[in-house]
């Protein structure tokens, strides 16, 4: 531990149901305001859950962060989003944009998705079926190559460190940061844009309303729909946007006179291999209490100095099972359970994007000294309700001074992602 550097998060950016930007969101967050709204377009789909939270913004505003050429035929939500974060964040950090022919060998980005252009993928589908290959346009692999988010950031910005996109499913926002900090903290780069998005619509949300786990009875109700911990949870409701951070060594934060908003003290990423109860969506639960416990180990910290959970938590029945296992990882329970909460029930499940949004939300109350509340969680689930006590899981924001919080997430295919933040104090 004493051999690794020091790394903080010194810039933020959020594309999200309740705010395109660092400043709306928080507010929102702080204020229980959901984004999850009623979609036309899902209901002449014929889709079963007619809601979702999906960021709005005038299409004008994407002329503040992409050039007229990169305008012309762009039609990829995820792609968009992620920009937007992630520009968002390079200049919340102080950084400017590189326009040297030099790279800047020092920074990076990792940048992740789920999936990525599903809409110019159909776009490019009818019109090779059609015969129209020739008028596909040139930047078509771009807006549909999963690593274009990466590609795309790092060209931007000019960076000439690590530029990668990873996937690993819901875990993906948090695994990007995680591979940002071991980068950093064992002094191969000095800055790491990391975050990860993922794309709007019905071609990526068709599969779950399939799957019947999308909470259709709320059609009517959109923001009382997602319910995490609630006895009353019948599903995750569909979402999408994109979270960034700016990770960076504290050395360099310093040396630029940084503002910096958390310190990230370290994490670990694991895999239940589908065994012992695991499988392609259900998670092993030994492999989740060990990537947690395995993130509480290498952060060098006790298991009782963590002051709160940003748990995934997705409204589904899998719930009550997360809180077993942090209970079993942390070996704590009742009222010595740390304050938990769920940004879903405000923005629904992001997929790809939802750990790297949540993790600003995260940072966010650390860096403003607040606990916000779980929306729609009123009636406890009562197998929850047996494990932690009721003021763990407040309905509503509360002020309160957390020095550290981990943050987990866990995604399809068994994969775990656990990362542990700390109020930055200078030593």
């Amino acid at each position: 531990m004493a051999n690794k550097r020091r790394v903080v998060v010194t810039g933020l950016g959020v594309v999200s149901s309740n705010g395109t930007n660092v400043s709306d969101f928080k507010q929102a967050i702080k204020s229980g305001n959901s984004g999850i709204r009623y979609s036309e377009e899902l209901n002449n789909l014929k889709f079963s859950c007619q809601i979702s939270g999906k960021p709005l913004y005038n299409k004008d505003y994407l002329n503040n962060y992409f050039k007229s050429n990169q305008l012309h035929k762009l039609n990829a939500s995820g792609l968009e989003y992620g920009v937007i974060s992630g520009v968002d964040a390079w200049n919340d950090a102080g950084l400017s944009v590189n326009e040297s022919d030099t790279p800047n060998w020092d920074a990076g980005v990792i940048f992740g998705t789920g999936i990525l252009g599903v809409d110019k993928f159909r776009e490019a589908i009818y019109k090779v079926d059609e015969g129209n290959v020739r008028r596909l346009g040139s930047t078509v692999v771009t807006q549909t190559m999963a690593s274009g988010i990466s590609a795309y950031l790092g060209g931007m910005l000019g960076c000439g460190n690590v530029v990668t996109t990873n996937s690993s499913a819901c875990s993906t926002g948090t695994e990007a940061i995680i591979m940002a900090y071991n980068r950093i903290s064992s002094g191969n780069a000095e800055i790491i844009l990391a975050g990860s998005t993922n794309d709007s619509g019905p071609y990526v949300w068709g599969g779950f309303d399939t799957m019947r786990i999308l909470p259709y009875q709320y059609n009517q109700d959109p923001t009382k729909a997602s319910r995490p911990m609630s006895a009353t949870a019948c599903g995750f409701v569909p979402g999408s946007g994109a979270g960034a951070v700016v990770v960076e060594s504290l050395d360099s934060a310093q040396k630029r006179g940084a503002k910096i908003y958390a310190e990230i003290l370290g994490g670990h990423v694991n895999s239940g291999g589908q065994r012992n109860g695991g499988s392609m969506t259900a998670p092993n639960n030994e492999a989740v209490q060990r990537c947690i416990s395995k993130a509480v180990d290498h952060a060098g910290i006790n298991v009782s100095d963590i002051d709160a959970i940003n748990g995934h938590l997705t409204a589904t029945t899998k719930d009550s099972t997360e809180i077993h296992n942090w209970c079993e990882a942390l070996n704590r329970r009742g009222k010595d359970f740390p304050y938990i909460n769920s940004l879903k029930s405000m923005v629904g499940h992001c997929l790809a994007a939802s750990g790297s949004i949540e993790s600003v939300a995260t940072i966010l109350q650390l860096d403003n000294n607040f606990i916000f509340g779980n929306v729609n969680c009123e009636d406890l689930h009562p197998e929850i309700a047996a494990l932690i006590d009721r003021e763990k899981v407040p309905t509503k924001t509360i002020a309160y001074t957390p020095n550290i919080i981990a943050k987990a997430s866990f995604g399809f295919g068994d994969v775990n992602a656990c990362i542990i933040f700390k109020k930055y104090k200078p030593s």
